[in-house]
């Protein structure tokens, strides 16, 4: 077979050569037939008479219905993702990683593996079974290990012949499905040429004492043999078109022989309700010509519906290698392009469960694993509707309801057949995210979640936009610029002690310069920034502006930063060395009182670890309404695991006795309207010594010292950055406040 080369990108960046077969399948041979025949394979013979037999025709009919609804609501849903992308190598997996990130696909692509390698298992046993059921009288009673034996022995036929070639193996189902054909035609002329009888319509269970869900859990396997072409996405010519079409097809055709064939056993007068409720092949007591003519069909579907498992189990392990997400070498394949490591290791896990003993033991867990496979290919597709991304247009339109109600159909079905299997796997899949996640495994692909991201966004966006404004809800939104983000981290950090998670924070870097002329990579520096953060474990968005001058740059960029309701109502600067450049901060801030806007301007001194002295001291004058502001910034700061037990004292000073009780009723009044943990001070002034002599005495070993800011006439500003400057050298950090914002004045 002639072979090509196409290099696939590696989880590290780099490209690699593989071999891949120059054969691809169309609709027919790669995706309807294996559906069908995997649909209509090892349950229609062997437990569709043991159905109506224990549960009844009215009650099996229930269970098929029930059953294919919630497979061809996830076939629509597949459907409809497989035609939004181009789909390769991986199956149900490459839909759903590409979908909802390759964190989730991994987690459920492994799960998928396992449920693909156990249906090995399971129609293995099932092929056994019914080579078993002629055991000679003469030879005895047959040993309780031969079935065992005998299903080893098929998984090592099918895994041999499937790893030397899917086309070998996908060419020999057509004359199976030819065979599959004839017994049902034997099945209906045996039916109406030996007589016909009323069906029994109530559940009996005669051998089936666990109940009705443990009946619905042995046929269930039956339907989930639609997957069957999905997994073979990769060797498909056209899977955007083959997919959906050969996959509804299967479903549609599967379904309608499903409601045909109870109805066919429980008419027959051929054999009695008792036979029909004992396990094995009840057909051959029916079908004209008996076993000789069903014994083809019935051995060919079970060994095609094996052949469909062996085939799509060892492609999702490949793609799960291709990603990153499972040993390299398992995505390596033969001259033909089979993935023959991945087809051997799921062989030889199939074989390991052998040991669960029997196939209605092993139809269990492969049920609950195709449900959890069900559940999250249908929320893909629900989830892609919702978020309405521009790029989710598939050429299948299916209504976001549809897929949700096929999500939750398959919750409460697995819920209900085995809560404990249920809630064992969700605690998998959810392990195995969250082990992924922890990985930061980098995708090369777009997903929905960006996409829900941004509608959630929009919705509270236009939300909030639409909700009146009150200091109630204020929370602060702080705007920090940094002149070296490298050498002031901590500034961040200090914004994020402010935030406590309860707003947004923006750390924004100006450049000085012309954009026209100068060859400044924004882009760049902007990742540089969200690097440093990370590595500093800050939470901040970055942004990066050039501007012509600092002043009108920084002006500018206040006004436009934000969106409806999430606007910055704070700014935070560093404060500078310089005093001309504090006064070019303080023309700013006259700007920003104007816009309704909060500044603070922090002074970063650490004398000794945050937090060692416990205190926090606010100096509070009264006149320029900044107390409100500085003592929930306090308040904030004393909520964070560093200032937890930072004791806050309310300082202020006063001439006179008379005053400081009436300075000290006010505080205590202040305090217990504002609800903040904080102890009042009033000092008088000695006579002999200046009020900033005295602020410096009282809280030179404070942690923090909050001092209001006042508004400095035009042209006074560099005589206000001097008064400043001396201000801050007696104490250790400094953080001035000026309230513009919108509870100025007001008690919070």
């Amino acid at each position: 077979m002639p072979v090509r080369r196409k290099p696939l990108p590696s989880i590290n960046g780099e490209t690699e050569l593989k071999p891949q077969p120059a054969q691809k399948f169309g609709t027919f041979l790669g995706v309807y037939t294996p559906s069908v025949l995997t649909i209509l394979g090892l349950v229609m013979y062997l437990r569709f008479g043991w159905i109506v037999g224990n549960l009844g025709l009215g009650i099996t009919i229930l269970i098929v219905l029930v059953a294919s609804s919630i497979t061809f609501t996830t076939a629509l849903s597949a459907s409809a993702i497989a035609t939004n992308m181009r789909v390769g190598v991986g199956g149900e997996y490459y839909l759903i990683s590409h979908s909802l990130g390759l964190e989730l696909g991994g987690a459920i692509g492994i799960p998928l593996f396992l449920c693909r390698t156990l249906s090995i298992t399971f129609y293995s046993f099932g092929l056994a079974e019914s080579i078993l059921s002629f055991w000679p009288d003469a030879w005895g009673a047959m040993p309780d290990y031969t079935i065992q034996i005998l299903t080893a022995a098929i998984i090592v036929t099918i895994t041999a012949v499937s790893g030397k070639s899917a086309g070998l193996a996908l060419k020999v189902q057509l004359p199976i499905m030819a065979a599959v054909g004839l017994t049902l035609v034997a099945l209906m002329i045996g039916v109406f040429t030996g007589g016909l009888r009323s069906p029994e319509w109530t559940a009996t269970y005669r051998t089936a004492p666990q109940g009705f869900w443990y009946v619905f859990a042995v046929f269930f396997p039956a339907v989930t043999g639609f997957t069957a072409g999905i997994g073979m996405s990769g060797d498909l010519k056209n899977p955007q078109r083959s997919i959906p079409l050969g996959t509804l097809l299967a479903v549609i055709t599967g379904a309608g022989i499903y409601l045909l064939v109870p109805i066919l056993l429980g008419i027959s007068s051929r054999v009695s309700f008792e036979e029909l409720a004992q396990p094995g092949i009840i057909w051959s007591k029916i079908a004209i010509l008996g076993v000789w003519l069903l014994l083809p069909g019935i051995w060919g579907a079970i060994l095609s519906s094996a052949f469909g498992s062996v085939l799509g189990g060892p492609r999702v392990l490949q793609a799960l290698a291709d990603d990153g997400l499972a040993p390299r070498f398992l995505s390596r394949v033969s001259r033909t392009g089979q993935p023959t490591i991945a087809t051997w290791i799921s062989g030889t896990i199939a074989l390991t469960a052998v040991a669960f003993g029997g196939l209605n033991a092993v139809a269990q867990f492969v049920t609950i694993l195709f449900l959890t496979l069900y559940v999250t290919i249908n929320f893909s597709a629900g989830l892609e509707k919702l978020v309405g991304d521009p790029s989710y247009r598939p050429t299948i339109n299916v209504p976001w309801y549809v897929s949700l109600f096929g999500c939750l159909g398959a919750v409460v079905v697995m819920f209900l057949i085995n809560p404990f299997a249920c809630v064992a796997a969700l605690v998998l899949e959810s392990i195995l995210f969250f082990h992924l996640r922890r990985r930061s495994l980098s995708k090369r692909w777009g997903d929905v979640r960006a996409g829900l991201w941004v509608t959630l966004a929009r919705f509270s966006l236009l939300k909030l936009h639409r909700h009146s404004s009150d200091p109630r809800n204020w929370r602060p939104h702080i705007l920090l610029f940094l002149a070296d983000p490298k050498k002031r981290t901590g500034m961040v950090r200090l914004a994020n002690w402010f935030n406590q998670n309860r707003g947004i924070v923006t750390a924004c870097h100006l450049i000085e310069g012309d954009l026209e002329r100068e060859n400044i990579d924004i882009n760049d520096k902007l990742q540089e920034m969200d690097q440093l953060l990370h590595n500093e474990g800050l939470v901040a968005f970055s942004n990066v502006n050039v501007v012509p001058d600092y002043e009108s740059g920084a002006i500018d960029t206040i006004q436009a930063h934000g969106i409806a309701g999430l606007k910055s109502n704070t700014v935070l600067f560093g404060m500078p060395k310089k005093e001309d450049r504090l006064a070019s901060i303080l023309r700013v801030m006259r700007a920003i009182s104007r816009m309704g806007k909060s500044t603070i301007i922090a002074n970063l001194k650490w004398a000794h670890e945050p937090g060692t002295s416990k205190q926090i001291d606010l100096w509070w004058r009264g006149l320029q309404d900044n107390g409100d502001l500085m003592l929930l910034l306090a308040h904030l700061l004393n909520l964070n695991p560093e200032w937890r037990d930072a004791k806050i004292v309310l300082r202020s000073i006063v001439l006179q006795q008379e005053e400081r009780e009436h300075m000290t009723a006010n505080l205590n009044t202040l305090i217990a309207e504002t609800r903040i943990r904080a102890k009042p001070e009033v000092i008088i002034k000695p006579p002999n010594r200046t009020v900033l002599e005295v602020m410096h005495a009282l809280s030179h070993e404070a942690d923090i010292v909050f001092l209001g800011l006042m508004e400095p006439k035009p042209g006074e500003e560099p005589e206000y950055a001097a008064r400043l400057m001396k201000m801050v050298s007696g104490f250790n950090t400094t953080i001035f406040v000026r309230n513009a914002g919108e509870f100025a004045g007001h008690l919070i």
